[in-house]
């Protein structure tokens, strides 16, 4: 039990390897010690544990780097209850200083509920449950053997030498029994348990939250997803593998013939070096609802929607993911915000992860559509919309010459085709590298005419900027890639390195943004998992997931879900069951109408009716013998008959037999009597050969051979029919 709630902490992340491997030398090194002299004194061990207090000091000031941060705290705390534990293993034990090591057990195991969300600590939990019944029933057990008195009674009757000489035998054998019987029983108990707890964790919601969950490093270290971003910080995000979502698509095939990109913010303002929102707070906010539902557009028709479920990780930014042109989301959010580049944020999530659900419409204009807005016609935009034209105070005057050189070489006549040639131009020119090469005061004109490489966020600003020196509107957005597919978990497996920066065109005839991506395909980081390690990996990850969907998110809207899940499921029983009823009564129906097919004007046919009366009376005659003959033998006695030969029920059962019938008589057993003095009093040779097989049964181990058994049969019955006359 000590073990396992050390192993749930080490789990948990809360003790680090080396030393979880010192305290399992240590488990071993105790129980080998365990009632030897060698242990420390109950003295000894109290004036190590007075002192461990400023051990815990000392180690969250200095050891663990001092400070009020969460993570120490907890990591300081572990190591007290670890201490603890070790000191109380090595001492003297009595019942108290047991059930103190039982106690910081469990508490190790309650800590590392708070550490964890993973399904590991299911496993053990699980472990644990079973290795706490297990010792409490035998620490109950011990208690109570304790406890017992034996007293020798002399009996007046000579007793069965085959009992005597196997009572010590018959001892020791039924504590080994006990011993073996221990695990089952606890098992037995530990699944009663889960199963009792199950309508409750079903009833109850729980919150996708951990108190103690939180890192200390502020999350993941988000940059990005802000109002100003500076060249690079995309590029710096991609350098790390660690998880930031899933994503599960409600048809997967969406996403994999036509990728999806999970929209995070868009940045109107280019200065030179960075970019910014100069839409300034949110457009509208919305306050949740019982539902969660927020409704933020409409669409044409639900055809158009992709349905997509968030699952995102602990992470310190407000920003919420979807994909682009979201209708209505769904979570539980106290608030919902939307800016003017139709970004979505709530409240920060950096100590909890969070799900969530969007419905997005994801069907674009149609090319032709897109091609009418003209090339070259001087258009006079809403100020809503002229912002996305900005450019720098100094704009190196070769981006706009380039711009119209690859225009004018693509043949474009149309906003759209312009659009297009400058994508192709900067994913077939350039190259894609995370090493950030571009320096200088303009690091826009050092990538474009001289070093021609880097990473995402300079392909989305190139082709924003060359599109603005052409009075396009255009704006950069920085979100995630797809991510990496699942098809063990149905789930998209988003990490930092599918940070990405695209870039949204508006066009004014189809009055819509659509997204182009000028980044080359063949650059792009890549995600996926390959091998036996890759298909192992997917595998964990869709256990993993659906412990976080069915037990570490559970809510209300899964509640509901499930209620609704209830609900059709019964409808179809009722339907089922009215479809068998009305089939019975179909069938009822035709045997009413069979006596009546042997005749042509719709009379009860005489032959027909006659032979299912002569049916009838056949069955009730068979039925009634049938009763008699059981009555006659005693059905319940065979049953008693075949417990007589058997080993563990003939223990009370033909003895029980024997001492109500001569209850019956007034012959009843003392309470200081021996079944033997018993059997000797009444006076019946019967009685006695009956308890003496009792004895043999009960307490050496034999059982009765057939004629035994018979023959105690007899005996019983000419007792009990003696007692009733």
């Amino acid at each position: 039990m000590v073990a396992c709630g050390a192993l749930a902490l080490t789990v948990s992340g809360g003790l680090s390897s080396g030393l979880a491997l010192a305290f399992a030398v240590l488990l071993i090194v105790a129980w080998r010690l365990e009632s030897t002299r060698w242990q420390l004194p109950e003295r000894v061990g109290l004036v190590i544990v007075l002192l461990s207090m400023p051990l815990f000091y000392l180690d969250w000031q200095f050891l663990a780097g001092g400070g009020a941060n969460e993570r120490v705290g907890v990591s300081a705390l572990a190591h007290l209850i670890l201490f603890l534990s070790a000191v109380k293993l090595l001492q003297v034990k009595s019942d108290r200083d047991w059930v103190f090591l039982y106690l910081i057990s469990f508490f190790e195991v309650l800590l590392s509920a708070g550490l964890s969300l993973s399904p590991l600590f299911l496993l053990t939990l699980s472990l644990y449950s079973l290795f706490a019944l297990s010792t409490i029933l035998a620490f109950e057990i011990r208690k109570a053997r304790r406890s017992v008195k034996v007293v020798e009674t002399r009996l007046l009757v000579a007793p069965d030498s085959t009992l005597f000489r196997r009572l010590r035998k018959h001892g020791s054998g039924a504590r080994h029994g006990e011993g073996k019987r221990l695990p089952l029983v606890s098992f037995v108990l530990m699944l009663l348990i889960f199963g009792l707890a199950l309508p409750l964790f079903l009833i109850v919601p729980r919150s996708t939250s951990s108190a103690l969950a939180h890192t200390g490093d502020g999350g993941t270290g988000f940059v990005g997803f802000s109002d100003s971003v500076n060249l690079g910080d995309v590029g710096r995000l991609q350098q790390s593998d660690r998880l930031v979502m899933r994503v599960r698509v409600e048809d997967s095939l969406t996403g994999r013939n036509r990728p999806l990109r999970w929209r995070g913010v868009a940045l109107d303002y280019f200065d030179g070096h960075g970019w910014q929102r100069t839409s300034g707070r949110s457009t509208f906010e919305q306050s949740g609802n019982e539902r969660g539902f927020f409704q933020l557009g409409t669409t044409e028709g639900l055809q158009r929607l992709t349905t997509q479920t968030f699952f995102v990780e602990a992470i310190d930014t407000p920003v919420l993911f979807a994909a682009p042109r979201v209708v209505a989301v769904q979570g539980g959010f106290p608030y919902l915000r939307s800016d003017a580049e139709g970004a979505l944020t709530t409240r920060h999530h950096y100590q909890e992860r969070i799900s969530y659900k969007v419905y997005s419409d994801t069907a674009e204009p149609d090319e032709s559509t897109l091609r009418k807005t003209t090339l070259g016609e001087v258009q006079v935009f809403p100020a809503a919309v002229a912002r996305y034209l900005q450019l720098p105070d100094h704009v190196d005057t070769r981006i706009p010459r380039l711009a119209r050189d690859v225009i004018t070489k693509a043949g474009a006549r149309n906003q759209y085709d312009a659009a297009r040639a400058i994508e192709r131009y900067l994913q077939t020119d350039f190259r894609y590298s995370l090493d950030l090469k571009a320096t200088g005061p303009d690091p826009l004109a050092d990538f474009l005419f001289n070093v021609r490489e880097g990473h995402c966020e300079y392909f989305a600003t190139a082709m924003a900027v060359m599109l603005r020196t052409q009075g396009i509107p255009s704006r950069v957005v920085n979100g995630f890639q797809t991510g990496d597919y699942n098809e063990a978990a149905d789930v998209y497996t988003v990490t930092q390195r599918d940070a990405h920066s695209w870039v949204e065109v508006y066009f004014p005839e189809a009055n819509s943004w659509v997204t182009f991506d000028p980044t080359p395909f063949l650059g792009r980081p890549m995600t996926e998992r390959t091998g036996i390690q890759g298909r192992l990996g997917k595998f964990a990850e869709a256990i993993e997931m659906l412990w976080i969907q069915y037990v570490v998110g559970y809510g209300n809207q899964e509640q509901r879900s499930l209620a609704r899940a209830f609900g059709n499921r019964f409808f179809e029983l009722r339907d089922w069951l009215g479809n068998r009823l009305n089939g019975l009564r179909e069938t009822v129906t035709g045997w009413l109408t069979w006596p009546k097919g042997g005749t042509t004007d719709g009379s009860i046919s005489v032959a027909r009716l006659s032979l299912l009366i002569l049916v009838f009376v056949l069955v009730l005659f068979a039925l009634i013998l049938v009763l008699r003959r059981i009555r006659q033998l005693g059905f319940w006695r065979i049953f008693s008959r075949r417990q007589v030969e058997g080993k563990d029920a003939s223990v009370v059962e033909f003895y029980a037999r024997m001492t109500k019938a001569l209850a019956a008589r007034g012959l009843q057993r003392a309470t200081g009597e021996t079944p033997l003095e018993f059997a000797a009093a009444v006076g019946m040779p019967e009685a006695i050969k009956i308890t003496r097989a009792y004895n043999r049964v009960r307490f050496g181990e034999q059982n009765l051979s057939k004629i035994e058994a018979e023959q105690i049969e007899e005996w019983l019955k000419g007792m009990e029919k003696i007692s009733k006359s």
